[in-house]
């Protein structure tokens, strides 16, 4: 009989994936860990992923762990609390101090693996966590690569491209309704709901002209389109640009030309304050087209060739 066992899987085949859990400030999170496409011997790269405002680790997340497996790294794709499968209560909260302690203990759980080199931990984010990889990496000089995909990096940028699309009526009645959550929050009431996304016109989270459609064509279905209405607040304070500069780790940074969600040119002062750390990639495509088709080919192609060389040199 032949011999078998040292033929390679086919190149289309799925990576073994496993459930795994954390604990985040006492609170469960769950994730997905993706075991590398062939065996190497020894501990091995690992990249750490999550979703951006609102999204969950099914949301058109899942080919990117694949390709990441793929070329050989271990990938540990996870839900933030309040979301997804993961525990908290009440849910749909996006807080940023939160998402970002969450980011942290998912980190320390990926370099507690056997399997997983500690020295060699790459980070993963898109939209508002790819301003969460931008900071988490800033302040833990242990992070040894970092990609960031039409990231959220400036708030104070994205809110003034949200009140010109909008017109300061919207923003203004956003704003009220982020006050009447907190307000509900501090009597113990249940938190005040506002849609992640909505069509031009509507009162929501994102509501550009592309918007509704590229999201709605990414998530599963039972994905629910609402958050606590308190992000509004903070989400214009959170600037991560402000501290791009503390990055010592190699660094990809893509920006979407035409997108309407976050700011390209946060993307470009970024990368400027990472100086030669830092490879800038510009792209003439939207906030959600990285996702499917020729921007998931392209981005994923890109940051799978910027992994390999950052976490395997």
């Amino acid at each position: 009989m032949q011999d078998m066992s040292g033929l390679e899987p086919a190149a289309d085949a799925p990576a073994a994936r496993r459930d795994v859990a954390f604990l985040s400030g006492g609170v469960t999170c769950r994730a997905w860990l993706y075991a590398p496409f062939r065996h190497r011997p020894g501990p091995q790269p690992c990249i750490v992923m999550a979703h951006g405002l609102g999204g969950t680790r099914d949301c058109a997340l899942e080919p990117y762990a694949q390709a990441f497996a793929q070329a050989g790294f271990y990938v540990l794709l996870f839900d933030y609390r309040y979301t997804g499968a993961s525990d908290g209560q009440p849910r749909q909260i996006v807080s940023i101090p939160r998402q970002l302690q969450d980011w942290q203990a998912a980190i320390a759980f990926a370099r507690s693996l056997p399997e997983v080199d500690p020295h060699r931990v790459g980070l993963w984010g898109t939209s508002l966590s790819g301003g969460h990889v931008v900071t988490v990496a800033a302040r833990d000089p242990g992070i040894a690569a970092v990609s960031a995909q039409c990231p959220m990096l400036d708030g104070h940028a994205a809110a003034r491209m949200a009140r010109k699309d909008a017109g300061w009526g919207r923003v203004t009645r956003l704003a009220g309704t982020a006050l009447l959550d907190i307000a509900r929050s501090l009597v113990g009431l249940a938190p005040y709901y506002v849609p992640l996304v909505a069509p031009p016109g509507g009162l929501a989270a994102m509501a550009t002209h592309d918007a509704y459609a590229g999201l709605t064509a990414i998530v599963p279905p039972g994905w629910r389109n609402e958050t606590a209405a308190r992000i509004f607040l903070a989400l214009p304070l959170y600037r991560p640009v402000r501290c791009a500069g503390s990055i010592t780790c190699p660094a990809l940074l893509i920006a979407c030309a035409k997108d309407t969600v976050t700011s390209p040119r946060a993307v470009t002062k970024a990368a400027a304050r990472m100086g030669d750390n830092a490879r800038l990639i510009e792209l003439p495509i939207g906030h959600f087209d990285v996702y499917v088709g020729d921007g998931f080919a392209r981005t994923s192609q890109e940051q799978v060739a910027f992994f390999t060389q950052a976490l395997r040199a």
